[in-house]
């Protein structure tokens, strides 16, 4: 999924130990599996992947309630240190 590989910055990190277990489960699972397959020199059988329409973006929206909250948050400080 391609939220799999997203570049894991300090949001992200965030957003990922906000999923639910259900969901922080099955991202590690497919990661594993993805360098399992690395370490064979394997490609995974095109029946056991995603196809591109059923892709779900399951990080977005923890990702964005994490930047929104930071925004809001740096905002915040902002205004208050120049007080």
């Amino acid at each position: 999924m391609r939220d799999d590989i997203i570049y894991e910055t300090e949001d992200v990190k965030e957003a990922i130990r906000r999923l639910p277990e259900n969901l922080y489960n099955d991202r590690m699972f497919q990661i594993k599996r993805a360098l399992d397959l690395t370490m064979k020199h394997q490609i995974l059988p095109k029946e056991q992947g995603t196809k591109y329409e059923e892709d779900k973006f399951y990080l977005e929206p923890y990702l964005k309630e994490v930047i929104r909250e930071r925004k809001e948050k740096e905002e915040w400080t902002k205004k208050w240190s120049c007080s």
